[in-house]
């Protein structure tokens, strides 16, 4: 007991020391005073980044432009969105179905940019899922969420979604250890090194369509896994995850995880994966998970439950996979890049250990090794280690590159940004943060050639930088100039929920694909009206269609009469429009699910329960034109077994009985 309230106590001091740190004396003076001139894009002009923010537990990522730090989008991905009628729309719902059912929530953390050639490529960018494991793809065509994929045998999807250099895999590691989802999970939790697994999953991805699938796991010994990058350039063929919890404690793990002084990175050799995999070593596993898409074609999404996966045995399994000691918690495990140096950060260690790929291959192959653990090869320290750089800060946690053999390393206790040779390991220059910076980027600075310029602090305190707002305040970013020998600090901007980590490319990347609208004509929406002529109101039973257009400044029909109550109303709204940025929204009195946004030339469907006889009106919420608050109309709800006909019509006082209803 004396040794948990001393090692408490620790906690406690380091604790004060980074509140107490959280706020450097020159906070007045931190800016540059050209920085006003070096952030600033005069209206009319773009900006030279996109800057893709996870959201954190908004399950949101947003997007900046940069250097202006202006927000440019909030994309919807693991969260319900009324804005845009994300998970409320019909055909965006199955989107957040999962094995648990619908989970219109998460906790987004990391993002990654596809890649060709170990650069960003502009064509996708990934999310995470961290309590209901999963993988999401947004297409950066359209800026939507294309594709969402759960993960089986895992609980807790932090160590993800990290990215070969060809976006070959997207690998994501299970952040909380527990039973295989084949087994009987109804056990002990003390039982916790004899039960549970670390399952390390690899999503394969479509090279033309991006599409996922997971086309293998490994299993792997009970520990957290916590951060991870692909190996690059030399290293292309193998990943680096992070480990920490290989106490294998289940409880108060504050205390219980920090017994020993290093814990793991681990180093997982997917090319001999991939041999096992095609030698037929893998077993076949019963689970169940969801797998949902989104077609721009039919403008629908689908889920579907899968029931099997093939896994690997790391334990049975030779040459997949070895443990790197490193000092104990590791965060951040970043890989330089030209793939030789692997970067890990023990957030409470007093070095920065770096670790050369060239030396790990050649102390398995001399088998220099430390024991194993769970049946893993454990690599000598030393035999592993390049160096270490000495004195760097308090609290390092994740470091990324430039294009001049520089690395920059986030200090969470210290609150500051250390810049670092990566040859000689000496400490470059340091600036501080406000405050208490959590992970940080570099426009391009996981990649084989980054582009620098700008790096991006993602901080957790912003006391005393912006208006009150209550009792939470915003958390922030704040952008760096690096192009010279010294960091300068040049702006700071609030963000969308909590920034994790974040993907900054050039605008030229991205800005010429993007998509305008949608060519109606090719509109396959199995309730697309492609022309007023082809609007109609259809009872089917309890259930009616709507086949409505929008199109400035009216809805087509505008006049419905013969609905009841007990009826169930699909509003299949196709927004007529052929132009770029003129969406249509649209919504209706008493809907408990929220309102649509119709880009143009999609359908998208509004469900609707009348819960009271009378007139409804409905309308579109977005603007359009001048004329916009009259793109309105009406509905009639009447008591359930009324003979109302069902009548529509759109610029006639009394509409026609409808002759397509039956």
């Amino acid at each position: 007991m004396k040794k948990i309230f001393k090692i408490a106590a620790l906690s406690g001091l380091i604790a004060a020391t980074g509140l107490q740190s959280c706020k450097p004396k020159d906070t007045a003076n931190a800016v540059s005073g050209d920085a006003g001139i070096k952030a600033y894009v005069a209206p009319g002009k773009y900006d030279e980044v996109y800057n893709f923010v996870s959201g954190g537990f908004s399950g949101q990522m947003s997007v900046y432009g940069l250097p202006s730090g202006r927000l440019l989008r909030v994309i919807p991905v693991f969260s319900n969105d009324p804005e845009k009628g994300w998970g409320y729309s019909e055909e965006t719902k199955p989107m957040l179905n999962t094995s648990h059912g619908m989970v219109p929530w998460d906790d987004l953390h990391h993002v990654q940019l596809s890649k060709t050639n170990g650069e960003a490529d502009g064509r996708w960018v990934f999310g995470n899922a961290n309590n209901t494991p999963r993988v999401a793809r947004i297409d950066l065509t359209t800026f939507r969420t294309s594709e969402i994929i759960e993960l089986p045998n895992s609980g807790g999807n932090h160590s993800s979604p990290f990215i070969t250099e060809n976006t070959e895999y997207v690998v994501a590691g299970t952040r909380f250890s527990v039973p295989p989802d084949d087994v009987n999970g109804d056990v002990a939790i003390d039982s916790y090194k004899e039960n549970f697994k670390g399952t390390l999953s690899f999503i394969s991805v479509g090279k033309d369509d991006g599409k996922m699938d997971i086309a293998f796991q490994i299993q792997c010994p009970g520990v957290n896994f916590d951060l991870s990058r692909a190996g690059k350039g030399v290293s292309h063929g193998w990943f680096f995850f992070s480990c920490y919890n290989t106490e294998q404690a289940n409880t108060l793990l504050e205390v219980n995880a920090s017994q020993k002084d290093k814990d793991f990175v681990m180093a997982v050799n997917w090319k001999k994966a991939e041999e096992y995999l095609k030698a037929g070593k893998g077993r076949k596993q019963a689970v169940r998970y969801a797998h949902n898409t989104y077609s721009e074609k039919t403008h629908s999404a689908t889920s579907e439950i899968k029931t099997e996966v093939i896994v690997l045995d790391s334990k049975e399994l030779k040459d997949i996979c070895y443990f790197i000691p490193c000092p104990k918690s590791p965060h951040g495990c970043d890989v330089s890049p030209t793939g030789e140096y692997i970067v890990a950060s023990g957030k409470l260690a007093a070095v920065i250990p770096v670790f050369s790929y060239d030396k790990m291959l050649k102390a398995i192959a001399a088998k220099s090794f430390d024991g194993e653990f769970e049946g893993i090869p454990v690599i000598k320290y030393e035999s592993a280690l390049y160096g270490e750089v000495k004195k760097p800060g308090l609290g390092p946690l994740h470091t990324e590159f430039d294009a001049d053999g520089n690395a920059y390393t986030s200090m969470f206790v210290s609150s500051e940004v250390v810049k670092w040779n990566i040859k000689d390991l000496k400490v470059i220059d340091r600036q501080p943060t406000f405050y208490s910076i959590g992970h940080l980027c570099v426009v391009g600075g996981d990649t084989k050639k980054p582009t620098g310029k700008y790096l991006i602090a993602y901080n957790k305190i912003t006391k005393d930088r912006y208006l009150p707002t209550g009792p939470e305040l915003s958390q922030s970013a704040q952008l760096f100039d690096i192009s010279g020998e010294k960091m300068k600090l040049i702006l700071d901007f609030p963000t969308i929920g909590e920034p994790h980590y974040a993907q900054a490319v050039l605008a030229s990347v991205i800005k010429d694909k993007s998509v305008k609208m949608f060519k109606i004509e090719e509109n396959q929406h199995p309730f697309v009206a492609k022309g007023e002529k082809e609007t109609k109101v259809v009872r089917e039973g309890n259930k009616v269609h709507v086949y409505m257009t929008a199109i400035r400044s009216h809805l087509t029909p505008d006049n419905i009469e013969g609905i009841k109550m007990g009826d169930e109303v699909y509003f299949h709204v196709t927004n007529l429009e052929q132009d770029w940025d003129v969406p249509h929204g649209f919504a209706i009195k008493g809907a408990d699910n929220a309102e649509l946004l119709i880009m143009p030339g999609e359908t998208q469907t509004l469900k609707w329960v009348p819960t009271k006889v009378g007139i409804s009106p409905m309308y579109c919420t977005d603007f359009c034109s001048a004329l916009h608050q009259e793109m309105t109309g009406y509905v009639r709800v009447s008591p359930a077994g009324s003979n109302v006909p069902l009548k529509f019509g759109t610029g006639v006082t009394k509409p026609e009985v409808a002759a397509a209803s039956k």
